[in-house]
């Protein structure tokens, strides 16, 4: 996996929503990266003003990341 280009594929809003993708994910061997922007000297600020965090993952892949978080936020 070290070999691949990760990009940024959406801003996640909570960690409910990054569990949830996490798991599909996981499901379907998709290899991705979650970054929190948690930062607890700055009590939350990172995460109030740019989300709960990100979600990375190689270009190929891209596309059914995105179908799949729409699919959760129409829950």
């Amino acid at each position: 996996m070290a070999s691949a280009h990760y990009e940024k594929v959406a801003t996640l809003n909570d960690v409910f929503e990054a569990q949830l993708l996490e798991t599909m994910l996981k499901e379907r061997n998709i290899p991705y990266i979650l970054r929190s922007y948690e930062d607890e000297a700055y009590g939350g600020l990172f995460q109030f003003t740019l989300g709960w965090g990100a979600i990375e993952a190689p270009r190929e892949h891209v596309e059914t990341i995105r179908e799949l978080l729409e699919e959760i936020r129409q829950m």
